[in-house]
């Protein structure tokens, strides 16, 4: 591959890399008085499963075992006169892997640079070109002096390359270099790198910290491969937090940011990348899609109901009214007597409309439209249904909508929703025909009475559904939270409800942007602690929600259960007396379905 190949195929699509390779040759009883580097002469039959594994798991660049395999790295283990071979076998190994997919890279890995083994470096990049490698990557670069070596080793070859490099989570490398003295080198040298890459360090938490810093300050694609970390100390118990789900989690931050190459370093295994692919990859795929063009045929377009005249809700949106809703998440059975019960008791304590979720977590739960049916019709009080496009195509969105329109349902909030594998069924596949702008744009058709297709709807026929979208004031990236915002309001969007907010002059930035920006109503999410448990949780294991140390302080000390939920309820009325004056109206939830919880928040 030549040099600017790899740059334009990244900027193209995400591609997918394979996680830590000397990790699972330990976990192989390969102990570290071996050369793991000469295993791919010695034991090929291994590497290759390894290599397999990641091929198996949707990995799209496998990367050579050979991260020291150069002369100087192996002199201790007396073969450093096998430097040339032990390279040309690993990409032989790792190709075989991928043989029958030609559309999978080899990577040749190459470590950092040894004392005085400048020499080695350069030498070791012409034996994996010389066996066929598509494209370098220099792993793990912790000071100048590293990345002087490799863009020397380099010279005068057209290759592909990449420099990655060991980030606190301060974006400074171990000599305390920052990326804008990485950059300035990179710019002088006789050829750029073709991206730049962020591997290993102390897990995905800092990789999110130097990634924030760093995308900005490039325009060189950037691959983010975090390595497991080190275990974090939970009620005196040292775990180690990055399953799988969780380094998932912390990728979709990646790819949100702006990443381009995802994968791992060191503890993340075979499972930790399929489990990444099946979320993200349709996540992605989601993301380019837009509303196709539409051609209206046979009739104008229908001029749509006025908010007011939409709904109840609508209307108090309309007329600047105060809203109180409280989110009920569906059962998993089908057993709705207990649901519309506490929905009654919400009615009869003035809350305006239920908040439903959509397979929340990506888990099964009876239909969120059944649910908003029997309460409206049993609990007299008016529902908001949430619709998020993971689960339903263009046609299944547009059969979901009109069928709340026959039914009464007016009011919806459209997410583009969690990724399957974020939830119970892992081989459940993400459809994300649209995204949630997409959706947005769709109902805006419909309530013209004009379907995707540009087909009408009949004579005069045309929904009437209030619409809204979701924002999330704690983004890492709020220049792009706010463009795609932008967005959402352009499409049609005629209320925000934000994600849980526990800071409140993170809010409060956020509501008067959104007020001298948009001018739309906004709905600000404050839910109640239920416990010092449930606060932890929330901070330690929610990737972007901010809980600060005061209040993490005071559930600690608050003492039994009870006086923790007490304490949960009072910081969430003190957060809503400080946004009050800048909101709509609050949206809360019921910790585990606990509605009088909920319900207290808005006690005097």
């Amino acid at each position: 591959m030549n040099h600017g190949e790899l740059q334009k195929k990244l900027q193209e699509n995400i591609l997918i890399f394979d996680g830590g390779f000397g990790t699972e040759l330990y976990r192989r009883n390969f102990f570290v008085n071996n050369s793991y580097d000469a295993l791919c002469l010695n034991a090929p039959e291994v590497v290759s499963a390894i290599h397999q594994s990641y091929v198996d798991a949707g990995a799209e660049v496998l990367t050579t075992n050979t991260y020291n395999a150069n002369a100087v790295a192996l002199r201790q283990f007396g073969i450093a006169d096998r430097a040339e071979k032990i390279n040309h076998a690993a990409v032989a190994v790792a190709r075989k892997a991928a043989a029958g997919k030609p559309e999978i890279l080899i990577a040749g890995s190459i470590g950092p640079a040894p004392v005085n083994g400048d020499e080695a470096i350069a030498d070791q990049a012409g034996f994996l070109i010389g066996g066929g490698a598509d494209f370098i990557i220099f792993e793990s670069i912790s000071s100048l002096r590293e990345l002087q070596t490799a863009l020397e080793a380099v010279k005068g070859k057209n290759i592909a390359f990449v420099t990655s490099f060991v980030f606190d989570e301060n974006g400074k490398i171990a000599d305390g270099s920052e990326f804008a003295e990485i950059e300035n080198i990179l710019k002088s040298a006789p050829v750029m790198p073709d991206a730049v890459g962020l591997n290993c360090g102390t897990g995905p938490e800092t990789t999110l910290n130097a990634l924030e810093k760093i995308i900005r300050q490039t325009a060189l694609p950037l691959i983010v491969q975090p390595g497991s970390g080190v275990p974090k100390s939970v009620d005196n118990r040292f775990m180690q937090m990055t399953t799988p789900e969780y380094f998932t989690t912390y990728s979709m931050r990646y790819l949100n940011l702006g990443a381009k190459g995802l994968g791992g370093c060191c503890g993340i295994t075979p499972e930790h990348i399929a489990d990444m692919v099946r979320s993200l990859k349709p996540l992605a795929a989601g993301a380019k899609k837009s509303m196709p063009p539409v051609e209206v045929k046979e009739c104008a377009e229908l001029i749509p109901v006025p908010l007011k005249e939409k709904s109840s809700f609508g209307r108090k949106l309309a007329d600047g009214k105060f809203v109180k809703l409280i989110e009920m998440t569906p059962p998993r059975g089908f057993d709705l007597t207990s649901t519309v019960e506490k929905a009654k008791i919400c009615a009869a304590a003035g809350i305006d409309a239920i908040n439903i979720p959509d397979g929340p977590r990506a888990s099964c739960r009876i239909s969120q439209i059944i649910t908003a049916i029997e309460i409206q019709e049993k609990a007299g009080i008016e529902t908001i249904v949430h619709c998020c496009a993971r689960d339903r195509n263009l046609i299944s969105l547009q059969s979901m909508i009109l069928g709340c329109m026959a039914k009464n349902l007016r009011n919806i909030l459209f997410v583009t929703g969690d990724p399957p594998k974020l939830g119970d069924y892992p081989f459940s596949s993400g459809v994300f025909d649209v995204d949630s702008i997409g959706m947005v744009k769709l109902q805006n058709r419909l309530n013209r009475g004009v379907d995707v297709g540009g087909q009408p709807l009949g004579n005069d026929i045309k929904t009437a559904i209030v619409a809204g979208v979701g924002a999330d004031p704690n983004a890492i990236d709020m220049t792009r939270e706010y463009r795609r915002l932008e967005e959402k309001v352009a499409s049609g969007a005629e209320f925000i409800i934000t994600q849980p907010v526990f800071d409140p002059p993170t809010l409060l930035k956020f509501l008067r942007n959104v007020r001298r920006n948009f001018g739309i109503p906004v709905i600000a999410g404050v839910w109640p602690f239920a416990s010092y448990r449930n606060a932890l949780f929330m901070k330690n294991e929610v990737p972007g929600v901010i809980v600060p140390d005061w209040i993490m302080t005071a559930m600690e000390n608050a003492g039994d259960k009870e006086a923790q939920r007490n304490e949960g309820i009072r910081i969430a009325r003190q957060i809503l007396d400080e946004i009050r004056s800048e909101i709509n109206g609050v949206a809360t939830s019921a910790p585990f379905g606990n509605v009088n919880t909920a319900l207290a928040l808005f006690e005097e």
